[in-house]
């Protein structure tokens, strides 16, 4: 499918989007690629596949809430700036 400028200007005044002249032309050949790319869509094959209803309903796996130190301090704190044994140093900022 492919816009012309009356159509883009029609799209543009009802959307209240203020479009110049000058940006008509190169708006109305991005808008007509993508309906051609929407257009290539609808010739997809969907049969067999169902509907997706939403992400929401999908459940994640879980994993046991067990609370550890991650036993990596060294890796943790081997690029601070400033480290003080397994402690990040940083500056005082009450006196």
């Amino acid at each position: 499918m492919s816009l012309d400028r009356d159509t883009v200007a029609d799209i543009a005044r009802l959307a209240r989007i203020n479009v110049s002249d000058g940006e008509l032309d190169s708006l109305a050949g991005e808008l007509s690629q993508i309906l051609n790319w929407v257009e290539q869509l609808n010739s997809v094959d969907t049969k067999g596949v169902e509907p997706l209803v939403g992400v929401g309903t999908a459940m994640a796996p879980l994993r046991q809430d067990v609370v550890n130190d991650g036993g990596q301090a060294d890796a943790v704190v081997s690029n601070a700036p400033d480290a003080v044994g397994p402690y990040f140093g940083v500056p005082k900022v009450i006196e």
